[in-house]
């Protein structure tokens, strides 16, 4: 195989605000693997809270190009598993290399990557449209910008009803929130009690990721489901979200790629759990490859290319919630940039 790798700076449409993070770009690592005439394209884009940085991604990478161009692939599976020892502490790196594999490997059969994992597509959840922390009349006004039948309000404010109660005024579209480890016990129950008749279907990660017994009190007592998102990383966390939330959020750079997260969403619904997977404001490179798992999932939140202003590739579209797959085999995904 041949190694590229490129890296860009995705422009947002609006500055994007959580509990911890601002920004106006979006930086992200584009893999290409090529065999047989046939390119692959994977993707992780940076992320200061998990410390992952294009250098130091790119860096990971380059130091097994060796390995990687002497390999010929045949199964994503085994590639990753020959891959992983050597990256173990670069999941992010790990998860673009191991997409651009799973790409490959699926245009290399003539198949879109559902199609050769046997999954049926005919009840694939929608998509959300994430509005970011602001004002609460700047939320409004991205609300009413972004007409859609369900959306992803991020919090962890000190007024955080009183923009769900405002944004209510404005849509009768579902609601799911995420505070990304903003809220302690009693604020998460009391926030639940208030935001549920508000027409909220889920709290994301309301506490800090390490607070289990925090989570396990919570999850007795809130009248909303709770999804795990910073509290589940690894294929290890899955089993340990049982009794302190009802679902996971597999994020694929997290926990390594496409590879491990069907690992992780297979245990996950064994175990009873809701499946969720969620997006880093990637291209439309790393959301087609989100988009192949949908039949195993709850939820999803892909909404990355409707958050930039200019995509740099083409595949999966998303029109009102739903998503439409490529005719591209593999993830579907083609670099334009």
């Amino acid at each position: 195989m041949k190694l590229t790798i490129r890296s860009f700076d995705l422009p947002l449409k609006h500055t994007f605000t959580i509990s911890y993070d601002s920004r106006d770009t979006q930086p992200t690592m584009i893999v290409e693997l090529e065999q047989n005439g046939h390119k692959g394209y994977g993707e992780a884009t940076s992320n200061p809270y998990y410390g992952f940085t294009i250098d130091s991604m790119t860096a990971a990478l380059e130091s097994i190009r060796t390995q990687i161009e002497a390999t010929e692939l045949e199964k994503p599976e085994d590639f990753w598993a020959q891959m992983q020892p050597h990256l173990a502490g670069h999941p992010f790196a790990l998860c673009a290399l191991d997409m651009a594999a799973n790409d490959l490997y699926g245009k290399l059969q003539g198949q879109p990557l559902h199609k050769l994992w046997g999954l049926n597509t005919d009840h694939n959840p929608l998509t959300n449209y994430t509005i970011g922390i602001d004002t609460i009349e700047n939320m409004v006004k991205k609300l009413k910008e972004m007409p859609w039948p369900l959306y992803k309000i991020k919090l962890g404010t000190k007024e955080d009803v009183a923009i769900i109660t405002e944004l209510r005024k404005h849509t009768d579209a579902v609601f799911r929130v995420d505070a990304n480890c903003a809220w302690g016990v009693e604020e998460t129950i009391q926030n639940a009690k208030q935001l549920k008749p508000l027409g909220v279907e889920f709290i994301e990660q309301p506490m800090r990721a390490d607070d289990m017994e925090g989570m396990k009190q919570v999850y007795q007592q809130s009248v909303l489901p709770l999804i795990a998102d910073e509290s589940c990383i690894t294929e290890s966390d899955v089993a340990k979200c049982v009794g302190h939330f009802h679902g996971v959020n597999v994020k694929l750079v997290k926990c390594g790629g496409l590879t491990p997260a069907r690992r992780m969403l297979k245990e996950a619904r064994e175990l009873g759990l809701k499946t969720m997977v969620g997006c880093m404001t990637e291209s439309t490179v790393g959301i087609s490859a989100i988009a192949q798992l949908l039949p195993m999932l709850d939820f999803v939140d892909m909404d990355g290319p409707l958050l930039i202003s200019k995509d740099i590739a083409r595949g999966i579209t998303i029109d009102d919630g739903k998503i439409r797959y490529s005719s591209v085999n593999g993830t579907g995904a083609e670099l334009i940039a």
